[in-house]
């Protein structure tokens, strides 16, 4: 594997300048390293052009975190795995490992075999066994599971072990009837659960079957696009809708019958599920307006609090004067509409690649750090100072947030970013006050002798150093009454006090006010 990805490194590397798509195909084992090979040129963004993936009879590669990773760089589109309606492979991995384990070793090198030498051989009485000993464990486990219910299959973590692999990308379900394909990764995991069932037992057949499909893709294939050149017929032109013919023709599709219940219920789910999704999204884009109304205000409150009463609106929120009352109906009204939109995430009615796009990430982030101080001030006001904010007081729509804008930034950080040339209008980092509310805290207990602040003391003069030469810190902090320079103030009386001679970088910039730019 890292043979390959270094030949494929040199291999981009001398043709640059000729931008061509790179299409990665695999089968079996091989369709595993392709889909590695193809993650890794994703990321490292290689081309202009992305790559492409294509996999016949592959093992479900990686788990719910490569699978939530692949849904936030929309790398879906990516990747197409062709599966056939008898082959084993794709659904050995439904099961735990462990159990599969043994009879895998026994069979894979033998299927590696036949395929080097495209050999037609019956396998031996040993191999048969493996494989029908395979078939068995999968097969017991797709039951087990069955049992359960397939209303959700997340609802099965934690009751019944589960394999932790996943599947993403595009399904395509083939069979000599043609083929169906979808892209909902928990759809696909439940055909894939069900396919497995058609078989009811693992009989001689059967277990020909997993073998002459695995390495008869070639088939599959032709068939395939046969019934695409000369259509096949609806398995139930009495349907009400198109919607219902066109969930008959892909069951009819996959030979898997337009009667199996928990097959059409699945496909169903699929549909309504993404309807739903858009829906709601839809709700949200217009809730998002009456949103930036109340953000509106807000600017137009902190701007008043610098220009009217010269200090930041982060102070003059902490004395919860009578002026303040409409900036806090605000900051409530906005906390409960992006609670509703975290609860809704949370609960999987948004698309997957939603915590992905640009809008919502950048909205989220900019009500962050308008209105986080807010909560800020709120929180130590009514705590008298005995809470700390980020510990214990920092609500979970913040996190998520800054989640979503570090993961957004760590996959661009290659691309490059120009620097400011200016102070932000907000302070990038919304947890700035709470940092600084802690160093007063802290600068007390230093003076009454507790040497143990003094290091994060120090960690916080010198983070600010580099939020005001990166510019990423906002010039009300500089107010001359705000908490900030309170702080300051203290804190440069105490170093003087140790050391007349102290000149560190902040206090350079403090004292020239190079700030101001």
């Amino acid at each position: 594997m890292f043979s390959m990805i270094n030949q494929l490194q040199t291999y981009t590397d001398s043709k640059q300048r000729k931008i061509k798509p790179i299409i990665f195909v695999g089968h079996s084992l091989g369709g595993s390293v392709a889909t590695l090979a193809t993650l890794w040129a994703l990321e490292k963004r290689l081309r202009q052009n992305s790559p492409f993936c294509i996999t016949f009879g592959s093992p479900l590669v990686g788990d719910v975190r490569l699978v939530d990773t692949v849904v936030r760089e929309n790398w879906g589109g990516n990747f197409c795995h062709v599966v056939s309606k008898h082959d084993i492979v794709p659904r050995m991995l439904l099961a735990p490992f462990e159990s599969i384990a043994e009879p895998l070793i026994a069979v894979f090198p033998y299927w590696q075999v036949v395929m080097a030498n495209d050999s037609k051989n019956v396998p031996d009485s040993f191999i048969q066994d493996a494989c029908r000993t395979l078939l068995n464990i999968v097969l017991q486990y797709t039951y087990t599971v069955a049992n359960y219910g397939f209303d959700s299959l997340r609802e099965l973590d934690g009751v019944i072990k589960r394999s932790p692999y996943r599947p993403f990308g595009t399904y395509m379900f083939c069979s000599s009837e043609g083929a169906a394909c979808t892209d909902n990764s928990e759809t696909i995991l439940k055909m894939l659960h069900l396919t497995a069932q058609s078989h009811e037992n693992a009989s001689d057949k059967t277990v020909q079957d997993c073998f002459s499909e695995h390495i008869g893709y070639g088939s599959v294939l032709k068939y395939v696009r046969e019934k695409s050149i000369i259509g096949s017929r609806i398995a139930n032109p009495d349907s009400v809708s198109s919607y219902e013919m066109g969930i008959s023709l892909q069951l009819e599709a996959i030979d898997f019958g337009d009667q199996n219940d928990h097959a059409r219920i699945a496909l169903q789910n699929a549909g309504n599920i993404e309807d739903k999704h858009s829906t709601n999204v839809a709700k949200l884009a217009i809730a998002l307006s009456e949103a930036q109304c109340n953000m509106a205000q807000l600017e137009w409150y902190k701007e008043r609090c610098e220009k009217e009463y010269g200090i930041t609106y982060y102070d003059s929120f902490k004395k919860h004067d009578k002026k303040d009352i409409n900036a806090n109906l605000r900051r409530v009204k906005l906390a409960l509409f992006w609670d509703d939109i975290i609860e809704k995430y949370k609960k999987h009615e948004l698309p997957s690649d939603f915590q992905s796009k640009n809008k919502w990430i950048y909205a989220g982030i900019t009500y962050s750090r308008l209105v986080e101080p807010l909560d800020i001030a709120h929180y130590y006001c009514t705590c008298k100072g005995n809470g700390n904010y980020l510990q214990d007081g920092r609500p979970t729509r913040h996190k998520v947030f800054q989640k979503w804008m570090e993961d957004k930034e760590e996959t661009h950080s290659s691309r490059g970013q120009k620097a400011r040339t200016k102070l932000a209008s907000l302070t990038q980092d919304s947890c700035f006050w709470a940092h600084v509310e802690e160093a007063l805290k802290e600068l007390a207990n230093l003076k009454q002798g507790q040497q143990q602040e003094l290091e994060s003391l120090e960690e916080f003069e010198n983070n600010v150093t580099r939020m005001i030469n990166s510019h990423s810190i906002s010039a009300d902090v500089f107010l001359e009454e705000s908490s900030f320079m309170v702080w300051w103030a203290e804190w440069k009386e105490y170093k003087k006090n140790q050391c007349l001679e102290w000149n560190s970088p902040l206090y350079k910039i403090m004292e020239s006010e190079s700030w101001k730019g």
